[in-house]
């Protein structure tokens, strides 16, 4: 049913981003949206729940004795 972009779609659904947006916002947005993703995809495999547990079971510095 859907099939992969090509040049002329991206470029299109480039200039209407710009036309909403403007210059002016656009590295915001951007960035807004990659964090979004990130955490999406962090949600998704648990990452922030590994961590925690990890970080309580073993410490950051090895203990020299």
């Amino acid at each position: 049913m859907f099939r992969s972009l090509g040049v002329p779609e991206i470029a299109l659904i480039l200039v209407i981003i710009l036309i909403i947006f403007g210059v002016g916002k656009l590295p915001q947005v951007g960035s807004a949206l990659g964090k979004g993703i990130r955490l999406f995809k962090k949600a998704q495999t648990g990452e922030d729940e590994e961590e925690k547990d990890k970080s309580k079971e073993t410490p950051d510095k090895p203990v020299k004795s």
